[in-house]
């Protein structure tokens, strides 16, 4: 199994990442040159067509405002966890013995902050387990406009106070899949009814999407979780869990499987489903028509973590001002993940890779229509981002 699997969405897209523009970080990022001429030549023609569709035009513009208002970062709020998932990249790469992180609350509240002050809008709040320290998360509720957490689901999340907080919840395979996978203390003893107790403490809650980690073994059980799922009134967005990292036969022949019942699943339950079939497409699959995922071109790197100086020139485009923070609050990490690039198939990463190349989109029949439901099934996700309420209408 893949140790890439903890995951949540990203809340950092912005309009200047869409065109290639620079962070806003303390390290600028280079602006590629674009060309000017024949091939620019469909990209404004296309772009045109939003004079003559008002709909389509309306749409651009309530994702592209969303953007311009959201500047991300990621934050690892504790070391500490209530579980010991399988496949968990924080605990499998040690992140949770490298620093220490303070105590004093005191501490937080001056690091969000100064987050804030650095142009940050959206904080990204990872672990561990941020639910264990409800404080800390106050502290970012009160800097930022946008806040959204990642959580096992073990325990609930409050209401008050966190009214417009997104909570992505963890499931790892699906029924009869996650407690193998996620019901682990820290001790090693195993427990039954993870999945369950997520779904009573998240009933019927606006802001929490699952983020369904779905690998060879999910296809037998994904419609009846997704159906449990949205009897209990709420969302889904499929992540990947798998060693993709191989290109075995077998592997790519589970891959179809996998890849056929995440399309019919999501076709069965599209008020449910936010993962749209071209992003379930690249997930599954690392590639689209116009490149292959990998480390050269993900922009969910931390943009002022030296080691990037030679990615950040290569012209490809990045999160502005996208960091991640260890939990001593200090240190920047490699990216919004494990770092280990060569397995990664993150679905955050995944989602910024394809938004941000929206000049790709403008190339391909009738890309600016799909570039803005990607967009749009991307935004999705987070209660503060209003598109959920737009979307039922």
């Amino acid at each position: 199994m893949s140790t890439q699997s903890k995951s949540a969405p990203l809340a950092g897209l912005t309009l200047s990442a869409y065109s290639h523009g620079a962070t806003r970080g303390r390290s600028p990022v280079r602006r590629p040159t674009v060309a000017s001429g024949p091939q620019e030549r469909p990209r404004k023609s296309r772009l045109r067509r939003l004079a003559n569709d008002p709909d389509l035009a309306e749409r651009f513009n309530r994702v592209v405002d969303i953007g311009r208002r959201v500047r991300s970062s990621e934050y690892h709020l504790t070391n500490a966890c209530n579980l010991r998932c399988q496949g968990c990249w924080f605990f499998e790469f040690d992140f949770d013995s490298r620093t220490t992180e303070p105590t004093d609350i005191r501490v937080w509240r001056q690091f969000a902050t100064e987050q804030a002050e650095r142009g940050v809008t959206s904080a990204l709040l990872i672990g561990g387990e941020p639910t264990l320290f409800l404080d800390r998360i106050e502290t970012f509720v009160e800097a930022m406009e946008f806040v959204t957490i990642s959580t096992n689901g073990l325990a609930g999340f409050p209401t008050i106070g966190f009214e417009n907080v997104a909570v992505a919840l963890t499931l790892f395979g699906g029924i009869g899949l996650d407690d193998k996978m996620r019901a682990i203390k820290p001790n090693g003893d195993r427990f039954a009814g993870l999945f369950d107790r997520a779904l009573l403490n998240f009933k019927n809650d606006p802001r929490a999407t699952f983020i369904y980690a779905i690998d060879a073994e999910s296809a037998g059980v994904m419609d009846e979780t997704v159906r449990r799922i949205a009897d209990n009134g709420n969302l889904v967005s499929f992540n990947y869990y798998s060693n993709y990292g191989s290109d075995d036969p077998l592997r790519r022949d589970c891959e179809e499987r996998l890849l056929d019942a995440a399309l019919r699943t999501a076709d069965r339950y599209p008020e449910t489903v936010l993962s749209h079939p071209y992003y379930i497409r690249a997930l599954l699959t690392g590639r689209t028509e116009w490149g292959e995922f990998g480390y050269d071109c993900c922009p969910s790197i931390s943009v002022d973590n030296p080691v990037h100086e030679h990615r950040l020139a290569n012209g490809n485009p990045v999160l502005p001002g996208f960091n991640t923070y260890a939990a001593d609050t200090e240190e920047i990490t490699f990216c919004c993940t494990s770092g280990h690039c060569e397995s990664c198939r993150d679905s955050q990463a995944i989602h910024s890779w394809l938004l941000t190349n929206i000049r790709r989109f403008l190339r391909m029949d009738d890309g600016l229509r799909l570039w803005i439901e990607l967009s749009e099934s991307y935004w999705r996700q987070f209660i503060w981002s209003g598109l959920q309420v737009i979307h039922a209408k």
